[in-house]
């Protein structure tokens, strides 16, 4: 799945530079997670960034992207191809 922000969110853009898909940008009122480059941090941390530095914890996982692990380490293959990527998956997934 990957992650969105909600309307709690207090635009302090503590997210935004932990990204490391650069998937989170400014966004009118707040800070939105764009799902097609959101990979849950897989292939990079064992936790979602956003989240960990969230002072509100208004990044959750989104409802309306439901994905599995395999979708999102492609995702992050795709974004990242000079990056080698084990395939195993965080220990979250398993």
């Amino acid at each position: 799945m990957a992650t969105m922000i909600t309307e709690e969110c207090i635009s302090c853009g503590a997210c935004e530079p932990e990204c490391p898909n650069e998937a989170i940008s400014e966004g009118p009122d707040i800070y939105v997670i764009d799902p097609m480059r959101c990979t849950e941090c897989v292939g990079h941390f064992d936790e979602e960034q956003c989240a960990a530095v969230c002072p509100v914890d208004c990044c959750v996982t989104d409802p309306n992207n439901n994905e599995g692990e395999e979708t999102l380490i492609a995702r992050a293959k795709t974004l990242h191809p000079d990056k080698s990527f084990n395939d195993q998956f965080p220990s979250r997934f398993k």
